[in-house]
């Protein structure tokens, strides 16, 4: 995923956060605020102390990364999402993640018609 396509800055991350809705699963929680006149959708990863070590959580942040990068032409476009890992992702391979993912997704009807 490219860089232009993450969110940084904390007070972006706020303002979804504050103003945005979410959807949730066992295993990830959602977070999206509509932009409209955006190319592309930005995201933002999550991922506390709780799941692991340092390593545990990037290889985590990776795979959703990934997810996100093979599920990148299902979902809207005008989006800001915010992705937040719960625990039972330290277990989770990477398809087992990108399922729960889809499924967040599809709740939150952030897939293309």
């Amino acid at each position: 995923m490219k860089k232009e396509y993450r969110i940084k800055k904390n007070e972006e991350f706020q303002k979804i956060l504050t103003h945005g809705h979410s959807f949730a699963n066992r295993q990830l929680v959602l977070y999206f605020y509509e932009k409209k006149d955006q190319a592309h959708f930005r995201v933002g990863l999550s991922v506390g102390k709780k799941i692991g070590n340092a390593v545990k959580r990037n290889e985590v942040k990776r795979y959703l990364r990934h997810a996100l990068i093979e599920l990148e032409d299902e979902i809207k476009p005008n989006f800001d999402l915010i992705i937040i890992a719960r625990k039972p992702t330290s277990d989770m391979g990477f398809f087992e993640i990108k399922k729960s993912l889809s499924h967040v997704l599809k709740r939150s009807n952030m897939f293309r018609q």
